[in-house]
């Protein structure tokens, strides 16, 4: 059981997982998104990801269509061993679009892993649950691009309640789809540019 999860407030039962399980001591970053990025969005969730992936760091997502699987693809092009977070059982990839990516994932040496057993669907109220996973896993979250009501802006939330560093792209504040970024960048979250911002 990832010792970072279970630090959190309202820690699931239970943990299932397909692949290998991140070191408990290894440094994770999550890396979330709206699924209607733009070219910005994509080109720096994709950099940023890769970069982390060539220093060692895994990134975590939600393997949703958008910013989450740019970030773990630019992760596993990096070397990186990325997570993928799901809102449903482990046998069941969603969206059934990313089976590819998922699978590639697990090539790589990273995880699937979720709260829900297997047969679980994706039901709706799954994903903001999915969400607190998502930052619990990690120990800084960078929101790449999120317009004003992206489910991303949910993990930025839970990532504030379990004291985690919060971070938004700079170079994607400028986007139309930004609104929520420039929200919690005008909140005080700092904006960051590279990797190594990050570990900074």
């Amino acid at each position: 059981y990832p010792p970072l999860v279970r630090e959190i407030f309202d820690p699931p039962f239970a943990i299932f997982w397909r692949g290998l399980l991140p070191d408990p001591e290894q440094a994770i970053v999550a890396m979330v998104g709206t699924r209607s990025p733009t070219g910005v969005g994509i080109r720096l969730a994709e950099r940023i990801a890769r970069d982390l992936g060539e220093r060692g760091i895994p990134v975590v997502s939600g393997l949703a269509r958008g910013i989450d699987a740019f970030s773990h693809k630019g992760n596993c092009d990096g070397g990186g061993k990325s997570i993928a977070v799901l809102a449903c059982g482990l046998e069941r990839i969603y969206p059934k679009g990313n089976s590819l990516l998922a699978g590639r994932l697990l090539d790589k040496g990273g995880c699937l892993i979720g709260e829900y057993p297997p047969g679980d669907p994706p039901l709706t109220f799954h994903f903001p649950q999915r969400n607190r996973l998502i930052s619990a896993l990690a120990r800084s979250v960078v929101v790449i691009e999120a317009p004003k009501r992206s489910g991303a802006l949910i993990t930025a939330d839970f990532a504030l309640e379990q004291g985690r560093d919060l971070f938004v792209a700079r170079d994607a504040l400028h986007t139309a789809r930004a609104e929520g970024i420039r929200m919690l960048r005008e909140q005080g979250a700092p904006a960051i540019s590279s990797a190594g911002d990050i570990i900074e």
